[in-house]
């Protein structure tokens, strides 16, 4: 019964075929379908397993989201692992998207016999400037998205999906505003400041797994000192790759570059 219902509460889905298993987990404000454009060829060759954080929209039970308990990342790390431990997986490639590439990275120093590479997307350990440190955001910039999201939330959803996504691709903007939309106010103010506000430097030379940091020419959210950074931090071997499309989402807006990279990374 525990296994059955952690599966159903985070939605857990296994598809595909093949001898090597990835895990694909969304970032902030998403689902597993940010995932889908990718999938068709992906399961071709390996084991897919996809689900959705407590925060997101399609969870059913994202009303029971309890925001003290998630104002860090360590107990999402810990629910990657109970997930991987019930399902008796000895060993997967992780993709992470925004926050879930660091929750992916804190889980790998918790257990990392179970890592066999890290897939790092549009990952940023701290979005926050400091004299030494270029997180792409000031301090007061986060306040004032604080407030929109608070005051006005579907306006700021629909105002950050146009930017967090590039605009030159409509359908994958509204997809995104629609997860938005589905998270809700309650679940995106809390999340939000606990992302946002983050540093988890600290946690990079302890990561061992090899690493992909998957970087676009330009994202708003991470600039590209950032992958350069966690590149030279993590203690592991890391490559950074850089893929010719806008935005925070490659695997929405430039699909085939990103399984491009996905599979010489694999094969190489």
């Amino acid at each position: 019964m525990v296994i059955l219902d952690l599966l159903r509460n985070m939605n857990v889905r296994i598809i595909g075929s093949g001898k090597e298993t990835i895990i694909l987990a969304h970032g902030y404000g998403g689902d597993q379908s940010i995932w889908d454009k990718i999938l068709p060829k992906l399961c071709e060759s390996y084991k897919i397993v996809l689900f959705d954080w407590s925060f997101s929209g399609a969870n059913q039970l994202k009303h029971h989201f309890d925001a003290e308990k998630y104002s860090s990342y360590e107990p999402f790390a810990d629910d990657l692992i109970a997930l991987v431990d019930e399902m008796k997986l000895e060993s997967f490639i992780f993709v992470g998207h925004s926050m879930s590439g660091i929750i992916g990275c804190i889980a790998s120093i918790k257990r990392p016999t179970l890592f066999k590479r890290l897939i790092l997307v549009s990952s940023s350990p701290r979005f926050i400037n400091v004299e030494d440190y270029e997180g792409g955001f000031d301090i007061a910039e986060m306040e004032e998205m604080f407030r929109n999201i608070e005051e006005k939330y579907d306006v700021w959803s629909t105002n950050f999906a146009s930017i967090a996504v590039d605009p030159s691709d409509p359908p994958s903007v509204d997809k995104f505003d629609k997860c938005l939309k589905r998270m809700g106010v309650e679940i995106a103010l809390p999340l939000a400041k606990s992302v946002f506000l983050s540093d988890y430097r600290h946690i990079l030379d302890k990561v061992i797994t090899p690493c992909t940091i998957i970087q676009t020419k330009v994202d708003f959210a991470v600039p590209n000192s950032v992958p350069t950074f966690m590149h030279n931090t993590i203690k592991g071997e890391s490559t950074v790759e850089i893929i010719n499309t806008n935005g925070h989402f490659p695997q929405l807006t430039a699909h085939q570059e990103f399984l491009n990279v996905i599979h010489r990374v694999l094969t190489s």
